[in-house]
């Protein structure tokens, strides 16, 4: 393990810098297809199975969208946090 400098004027990884890298790893196109691919197709069997009925019966509310988007949200960031831990 590298010793970290305690110079005055040494600079120290910021955890900004290292949230954009990992953005920018997971936005290049041959990442983001496959992370969008698998949102779209869990999300969308999520929101079949989980909340089609009521938006059939035209029961929706906003809380059962809010819903629907977060069927589609969760996978993509599971997918890209999955992308990431496997990342050398």
């Amino acid at each position: 393990m590298a010793a970290m400098s305690t110079q005055p004027g040494a600079r120290q990884p910021s955890k900004a810098r290292g949230i954009r890298a990992a953005c920018a790893y997971c936005f290049r196109p041959e990442y983001l297809r496959r992370t969008i691919v698998i949102a779209l197709v869990v999300g969308t069997v999520l929101t079949s199975v989980n909340q089609l009925d009521v938006i059939a019966r035209g029961d929706a509310t906003t809380a059962t969208w809010a819903k629907c988007v977060a069927n589609y949200l969760v996978p993509f960031i599971v997918s890209n946090l999955g992308l990431l831990s496997g990342r050398e």
